[in-house]
């Protein structure tokens, strides 16, 4: 592997969602992508913060870097994207997979969303079809389609040396992601996995979660070798059958994520809250039995 070809990386761990946002540059004084960044968010008050993100963009303004891109891997169940502070302060544009449009009409119709809310959408910059390409600076960059988690779930690789995975794998001693999300696949996943790993065995994998086991540090970096080998869940040997029963049954009995109902509902707007009412106060809705 030439030194060249690897990505500059530059990770952020936001450890109340267990999030790992990145920082993508090709050099310093150069172009850079940010993917998955996290706004702050106290259920208990209803308070935002921008704390985590300004990190990133505090990083981005110390390395003299032009920002071109904010990447959504998925519409986040587990937190609010800072897609838009991120834009506001630095520019770039924000993207995600063109199947968020399914997403959105999921998710229209649980919260019952205001007519003006389209889902078609048009709320991102870009939407990105599977094996589209685009640059960041002197990178190139690959559009991978990973359905299963959700609908619209991408991974982004990096000069066929880096994969972004969002929530489609995790290190190989936690497995993989969930299925039981409205149009979630067990069986959409495990294509979505085999993908992954039939690239090249030391290509980097960059995961969004770690939910470590006692004794052991956040991580936030494997390759696609270490979860052939190792991943509890996925790795060689196990089949399609055998992942959907283990899949469907583990997910049965999880809880759901602890703040869904405020992410999704902000995720599917790009990051951006609801439209304020007459009282100029906005509000996110708790749908009642739906989940």
């Amino acid at each position: 592997m030439a030194v060249q070809d690897i990505p500059q990386v530059r990770a952020f761990l936001d450890q109340d969602s267990e999030t790992f946002s990145y920082v993508v540059y090709d050099r310093s004084g150069g172009a850079a992508a940010v993917i998955d960044p996290v706004l702050d968010f106290d259920p208990k008050s209803g308070r935002t913060r921008t704390d985590t993100a300004q990190q990133l963009v505090d990083f981005i303004r110390e390395q003299d870097l032009s920002l071109q891109w904010i990447l959504e891997t998925h519409a986040h169940a587990d937190h609010l994207s800072a897609a838009p502070f991120i834009r506001e302060q630095l520019g770039g544009r924000i993207a995600i997979g063109e199947h968020i449009r399914e997403v959105q009409t999921i998710f229209r119709r649980v919260f019952n969303l205001e007519k003006g809310f389209l889902p078609d959408g048009s709320q991102f910059d870009r939407l990105f079809a599977d094996g589209d390409r685009f640059e960041v600076g002197e990178l190139s960059v690959r559009v991978m389609h990973t359905p299963g988690h959700t609908p619209a779930d991408l991974a982004y690789i990096v000069n066929e040396r880096a994969a972004f995975v969002g929530d489609t794998l995790f290190m190989p001693d936690v497995g993989t992601a969930r299925c039981d999300f409205p149009g979630g696949s067990a069986a959409r996943l495990y294509g979505s996995i085999r993908r992954l790993l039939a690239l090249p065995g030391d290509t980097c994998v960059y995961v969004c979660h770690d939910y470590p086991k006692a004794g052991r540090e956040h991580r936030y970096l494997t390759t696609v070798a270490e979860q052939r080998r190792d991943n509890i869940h996925v790795h060689d040997g196990i089949d399609e059958a055998e992942f959907v029963k283990m899949r469907n049954e583990r997910d049965a009995g999880l809880a759901m994520p602890r703040l869904i109902l405020p992410s999704i509902q902000v995720n599917i707007r790009a990051g951006q809250l609801p439209p304020a009412e007459d009282n100029d106060t906005v509000y996110l809705k708790i749908p009642l039995n739906r989940l």
